[in-house]
This record gives C-alpha cells, sequence and structure tokens, in this order.
C-alpha cells in the first residue's frame, strides 16, 4: 500500500509539472492569437528613409530565428527530461520576442512600397505566426515527453512557412508579375477543361460517367451538347481563349515596362494586379456555364461578366506605365475580338432562347 501512495504521489507530482509546464505554452497561444489577429487589420509606419535591401535581410534574421526556436521548442518536449518551469517559460519568451521583431519588421513595410506586395509579405508573416500556434497546440495535445507525427509535420509547417517567407517577391513589380502567373494558370486550366470536354466522345462531358448499359441516359438533353450549344459555345471558348491571350499580353508588358521608381507607377502596377485577379474568376463562371444542361440566359450573362472584366483591363493597361506606343496594337486587336464574340454570343442565345 505504501508503494502505491508513493507511486500515486509520483504520478500527481509529476502531472502537476506537466500543468505548469504547459501554462506558459497556452499563454504564449493565446498572445499569437491576437497578433495574428492584429496583422490582419493593422497599419504600417511610414519611413521616409525607408530601405528595402535593409527591411528584407532584418526579415531574414527574423524567420531564421523563428525556424531555429520551433525546433528548440519540439525537440524540447519530444524526449525526457522535461525542461524546468523557468526554462519552459524562458523559451516560450524567446518564441515571442522573436515573433514580435517579425511582427515589427512587416509594419516597415509601407503601402506606399506597394498593396500587391504587402499583402503577400503580410499573409507570409500571418502563415509563419499561424504556424507557430499549430505547433504550440500540437505539443499541448501531445503526452509530454513523447514525439508524435503530428509534431514533427506542425515543426515542418514552421519551417516551410519561414521558407516560404524568405522567397516572395521582393518588390511590387516581382509581386504583380507572380500574381499573373497564377491568373494565367487557372485560366488555362479552365481553357483545357473545355477542350478535353469537347473531345470526349459524342461531344458528351459525361460520358465517362455513365456505364455501357446506361447509355439510354446520354439521350437526356442535361447531358450533352445539342447542335445550339455547340453553335453558342465556339464564340464563347472564343472569349476564354481571349482571357488567356490578355492575361499573357499584360503580364508581357508589366514584365517589360513596369517600374517600381514612382508612387504613381508602383499604384498602376497595383491597379492592373487588382482588375486581372478579376479574371480568372469570371472565367470560371463562364466555363461551368456552358456545360450541359446550358442556359443561355446565364451563358449570355456570365460571358458579358468577363467582356466587361477584359475590357477593364484593357483600358487600365493602356492608361498606365507598362503600355507606350509599342504596345497598342495588341490592345486595339484584343478589344475588337472580345466586342465580335460577344455580339456573336448575344446573337445566338437570343435566338436560340
Amino acid at each position: 500500500m505504501e508503494e502505491e501512495e508513493q507511486q500515486s504521489q509520483v504520478s500527481d507530482a509529476f502531472q502537476c509539472s506537466g500543468d505548469h509546464l504547459r501554462l506558459p505554452l497556452r499563454n504564449l497561444v493565446q498572445g499569437l492569437r491576437e497578433v495574428a489577429s492584429q496583422l490582419r487589420e493593422g497599419e504600417s509606419w511610414k519611413w521616409d528613409d525607408f530601405d528595402m535591401q535593409f527591411f528584407w535581410k532584418t526579415l531574414d534574421e527574423c524567420f531564421k530565428a523563428i525556424s531555429q526556436e520551433a525546433t528548440k521548442l519540439s525537440l524540447v518536449f519530444s524526449k525526457p527530461p522535461l525542461p524546468s518551469v523557468q526554462d519552459c517559460q524562458k523559451l516560450s519568451a524567446e518564441i515571442q520576442k522573436h515573433v514580435l521583431n517579425l511582427v515589427s519588421v512587416y509594419y516597415w513595410l509601407h503601402k506606399s512600397q506597394g498593396l500587391t506586395l504587402r499583402r503577400l509579405v503580410r499573409d507570409a508573416t500571418i502563415d509563419v505566426v499561424e504556424g507557430v500556434i499549430q505547433l504550440l497546440n500540437v505539443i499541448l495535445n501531445t503526452p509530454l515527453q513523447s514525439l508524435s507525427q503530428d509534431q514533427l509535420t506542425s515543426t515542418g509547417g514552421v519551417w516551410e512557412a519561414c521558407d516560404h517567407l524568405s522567397k516572395i517577391p521582393k518588390d511590387n513589380h516581382e509581386a504583380v508579375l507572380s500574381l499573373m502567373s497564377s491568373y494565367s494558370t487557372i485560366v488555362e486550366d479552365a481553357l483545357e477543361e473545355m477542350k478535353q470536354a469537347q473531345q470526349t466522345e459524342d461531344a458528351d462531358p459525361f460520358s465517362d460517367i455513365f456505364e455501357d448499359d446506361d447509355s439510354h441516359l446520354r439521350e437526356n438533353r442535361d447531358t450533352y451538347w445539342s447542335e445550339e450549344d455547340k453553335q453558342v459555345m465556339a464564340p464563347c471558348l472564343a472569349l476564354l481563349k481571349a482571357a488567356k491571350a490578355c492575361l499573357r499580353k499584360v503580364s508581357g508588358a508589366v514584365k517589360t515596362h513596369g517600374r517600381v521608381d514612382s508612387s504613381q507607377s508602383i499604384t498602376q502596377l497595383d491597379d492592373l494586379c487588382d482588375i486581372t485577379s478579376e479574371i480568372s474568376p469570371s472565367v470560371d463562371e463562364l466555363a461551368l456555364s456552358l456545360y450541359p444542361p446550358m442556359s443561355y440566359i446565364t451563358v449570355q450573362m456570365n460571358a458579358e461578366s468577363l467582356a466587361s472584366v477584359l475590357k477593364k483591363a484593357l483600358e487600365i493597361t493602356k492608361s498606365s506605365h507598362v503600355c507606350p506606343e509599342s504596345e497598342s496594337s495588341w490592345l486595339q486587336f484584343l478589344s475588337g475580338a472580345i466586342d465580335h464574340n460577344m455580339d456573336k454570343v448575344k446573337d445566338l442565345t437570343q435566338s436560340n432562347s
């Protein structure tokens, strides 16, 4: 009995020690959640003598320190002996210090350096903070002195977030180009999917779904394109191709002529990024509405929406510094192609309704 009581006392003491160790981590999680929330809303300070090179150098030091502290934190709680309460408090304080340093450096980046760049840095900074929170939560919910797969994954998540922060674009010009590239990929994927759907047997986009004994179901108007549908699709696909061309040409103009040497140029790049970000969602909406059963009213509405976004993108490009006289010919050609195909969509959808 005495031996059982002693074991129970040791167990209670260990449990008490674990609770004391977890308290600094819980407090840290709460503090970091507030930091992440403020990051989403906070405004940056404006420095008259802002040095972009020094900014990136300091930011690099911050995320390297966080990556190291995350590794140290994970290792400390993965095997015996447990750290003392004082050591745990010290470790928590170090992590908090480095995260706050990272956030402070982010706030150096004023929106005058480019809203697109600032959003990328902000999102990457939030990812680092949330990665640390995730790691802390895993440690809090894992038996002490054990290394779980979740803990390894969460530690790797912090490393990955820090690595991503080190590789993001270094000025607004690079930031806008990187996002335009991602928009182009989405549009190309949507266009490729439509091409593949057209190439399916008997122009039936659902032919791979039905078994041979279900072939009678494909006689249903809801599962294939009629001849009228195919006529409507032609100018719609041309609009999708115009969207792809628009992104490619605007991105090329930005790459060749884009500058970050004045507030006006930086703002114009942001405007171009904002309008081109609307292209891929509009492409998706039009592409989805082309699948049977096709609603001509919906197709026309989505085609008009895409055409409007494309025309606006061309107008903003034309009035910006990325569009010297040498770029004017493709602007006129694309504008005319958009109008021509939009007129055909209207004629066909109204006549076939």
